[in-house]
């Protein structure tokens, strides 16, 4: 069974609601009526109710079971004015700037989240990252102990042999440009209880670099040293399941040949799938070649360390890729009411298919 499948299997046993801003984009639309026909929830679709069912008979899309809000037409819409301009950042913003903030759809979604309105956020089809990003980064606050929000992505390689059956997670690849150490151990504790959310498998997070085990001795591999030492100290004060180690090169993370001339006795050498790269550039670098060179299926950004779950999809995404984003996302609002009861379900409910 491919791992997309598994989720969509664990999701079917308690559908969540899942909000896409970007109602008339085709993708989103086909995605969205795929996410109810697979019954893993309700979708939710932002937009102006004549322009979101023009689009979907354009694209020849069943808007069945699937709910539309129109922001300007909503009965919260004065209530979220009055939330973002009670925000530090817009203190003493006018109320007709307020509301032209919120009739964003990137805000108005991500204040429906705020308010647990809906299970989850996926946005991002058709804008560039900060356009998600900057709302759900002012509304919704950090999990408890979370200093810095990141981002990993989930992929399948062909290739069985290598992570949990082909499964990785690769992490920051779409939020933080030069994490420090701090950054990184935390990267490493997000991906790795996400990777175990969703497989159940043991995460082995590789903290990548250039060098293994000293081989080369410069301040950037000093940091992924002081990131490694961190990350094992967090995992144990948070009983979390899991081993962490480095700096590892790529291939000592992965091939147990190399790991065992490199990194003899590493828990993780050989076998890891969590990957925790080093910067930005190298980890969206190295998601997309996995993509497009070994033909990964990859679903992401997943943002970590929000207390509501939420997604920033690449721009180029496909219509699979973002049904399984959405899929993820759900599977995550599962974890986080069985971890964080206290946050509710909302008063948003359109459909009794919802626990």
């Amino acid at each position: 069974m491919k791992f997309i499948e598994s989720v969509f299997e664990k999701l079917r046993q308690h559908p969540k609601r899942i909000l896409f801003p970007e109602g008339t984009e085709p993708r989103i639309l086909t995605a969205a009526s795929e996410f109810v026909q697979l019954r893993l929830g309700v979708a939710v679709l932002l937009g102006k109710k004549e322009a979101v069912e023009a689009a979907a008979e354009k694209a020849k899309v069943s808007l069945n079971k699937i709910h539309i809000i129109d922001p300007e037409k909503a009965e919260d819409l004065p209530l979220f004015t009055k939330r973002l301009a009670s925000l530090a950042r817009y203190k003493g913003i006018a109320d007709p700037d307020a509301q032209k903030i919120v009739l964003n759809p990137n805000y108005f979604g991500a204040l429906m989240l705020q308010n647990g309105q809906v299970d989850g956020l996926v946005g991002g089809a058709t804008s560039n990252s900060g356009s998600i990003l900057r709302p759900l980064f002012q509304l919704i606050k950090p999990l408890p102990g979370i200093k810095s929000i990141s981002s990993c992505v989930v992929l399948q390689v062909p290739d069985q042999k290598y992570g949990e059956k082909g499964v990785f997670t690769f992490a920051d690849c779409g939020v933080i440009p030069n994490p420090n150490v701090d950054q990184l151990a935390g990267i490493a504790i997000e991906s790795a209880r996400l990777f175990r959310q969703l497989t159940g498998a043991v995460p082995r997070v590789a903290m990548l670099s250039y060098s293994t085990k000293g081989s080369a001795q410069t301040q950037d591999t000093e940091k992924i040293v002081a990131a490694t030492a961190l990350a094992k100290q967090q995992l144990f004060e948070k009983m979390q399941t899991g081993e962490v180690d480095g700096e590892l090169q790529v291939d000592t993370a992965l091939v147990k040949e190399i790991a065992e001339i490199k990194a003899p006795g590493s828990p993780v050498a050989g076998q890891a799938n969590v990957m925790v790269f080093p910067d930005l550039n190298s980890g969206n670098i190295a998601m997309k070649l996995v993509q497009r060179l070994a033909g990964g299926e990859v679903y992401g950004q997943i943002l970590l360390g929000l207390d509501k779950p939420a997604a920033d999809l690449s721009r180029g995404a496909s219509i699979h890729e973002i049904v399984g984003v959405a899929a993820i996302i759900g599977l995550q609002a599962v974890e986080y009411r069985r971890l964080y009861p206290d946050q509710g379900a909302g008063r948003y409910n359109p459909a009794p298919v919802i626990a």
